[in-house]
């Protein structure tokens, strides 16, 4: 992903066909050493392309694609057995879960601290 993204920043900064250097240095200034048999699998497959043609061509990919599984499970099995167990189930998951969180003991050591 890493190689897919410096090339994108490559073209949104007006180089519509970058190579190997240009990534190399987006990469670089990041403090990414690049390798240059994935870096170039990249370029080949998008050489030639126009890269908004290619995120639009994505974005109809992923449409396709079903996300959430889980709720989709939830709400299948809700539907199937008259739709009152998932929703208390998931109800239930929720307040363990809460009560969990809460009761987790940090040793004073904090995400934000």
């Amino acid at each position: 992903m890493r190689y897919v993204a410096a090339y994108l920043l490559a073209a949104l900064g007006g180089n519509e066909c970058p190579e190997p250097k240009d990534i190399k240095k987006i990469l670089d200034s990041v403090g990414i050493d690049a390798d240059d048999t994935r870096l170039n699998k990249v370029i080949d497959e998008l050489k030639g392309k126009n890269v908004n043609e290619v995120i639009t061509q994505g974005y109809g990919k992923l449409a396709s694609m079903p996300a959430g599984g889980a709720v989709a499970v939830a709400s299948s099995a809700a539907a199937g057995s008259g739709g009152a167990s998932a929703p208390a189930a998931a109800e239930e998951k929720k307040v363990e879960r809460e009560e969990s969180e809460d009761s987790d003991d940090y040793d004073g050591f904090s995400l934000f601290d």
